[in-house]
């Protein structure tokens, strides 16, 4: 099972080697994303978090030989390695907070080898969990607790909307929609930085688009999501005027 960002210990949930678990809900989860530079994006999010973020493609996953490389999205909390300009004293200064955090200490992930069994997990290394305090994850007769099957819910959504996602990317790089991009940005402090390693919407390969493809991208709603990245790519700039001193 692969670790994801966020997470030190991802562990599958169960009810019996877990029993006793509870969860204290007021342990603080944000200090999780404070060297997070950059969150994972569901599309559904996209309206909300263009508003905020810069909305960016990044190549995921291992190359195969003969097959395009998968991209997903991310927001864009700041313009170096291990910044987030977001939070500030373990509170959240955003108007808008990406489901990928907002799931934690929660998560869905693939179980087997072949990656088709999916189990809900938790971050076992996370100090909100306890034997003694908080909220219990499970009844005494072994059914998830009000607060563990909402939780499951959202997770549960989450996947689908991921799931959603990456269907959405795969047609953007089937019609080969993106480019690298390379940002020049001066911060506030005077400096002087490149930000790379992130993909953006080719403008002219969108405009050569042929007729036929537009009006696909428009009915599936991808020429919108397209619209909300554009628009969202000012933000860079105002996260570089945020670095002072």
């Amino acid at each position: 099972m692969s670790t994801p960002p966020m997470y030190a210990n991802l562990t599958a949930l169960d009810r019996e080697q877990h029993k006793k678990l509870r969860l204290k809900l007021d342990a603080p989860v944000l200090e999780r994303v404070a060297e997070l530079n950059s969150l994972f994006l569901a599309t559904v999010e996209f309206a909300d978090a263009c508003k905020e973020f810069p909305i960016v493609f990044v190549r995921v996953g291992t190359p195969v030989e003969g097959q395009p490389q998968a991209v997903a999205p991310l927001a864009v909390l700041g313009l170096k390695p291990g910044s987030n300009l977001f939070l500030k004293d373990s509170k959240w200064t955003g108007n808008y907070l990406p489901a990928y955090a907002r799931r934690y200490p929660f998560a869905m992930a693939r179980i087997s080898d072949d990656g088709q069994d999916m189990a809900m997990c938790f971050d076992a290394e996370w100090k909100g969990f306890s034997e003694t305090e908080g909220s219990s994850l499970f009844a005494d007769d072994g059914q998830p607790s009000e607060f563990l099957a909402n939780a499951k819910s959202f997770v549960e959504q989450f996947e689908m909307e991921s799931e959603r996602t990456r269907m959405a990317c795969v047609k953007l790089v089937e019609l080969d929609l993106l480019q690298d991009m390379r940002f020049e940005a001066q911060l506030g402090n005077g400096e002087k930085i490149d930000v790379e390693g992130f993909l953006t919407v080719n403008e002219k390969k969108l405009a050569e688009l042929e007729d036929a493809k537009v009006v696909e991208l428009h009915r599936n709603g991808l020429l919108s999501l397209l619209e909300m990245h554009r628009l969202s790519l000012s933000n860079m700039s105002r996260l570089a005027s945020q670095y002072q001193g």
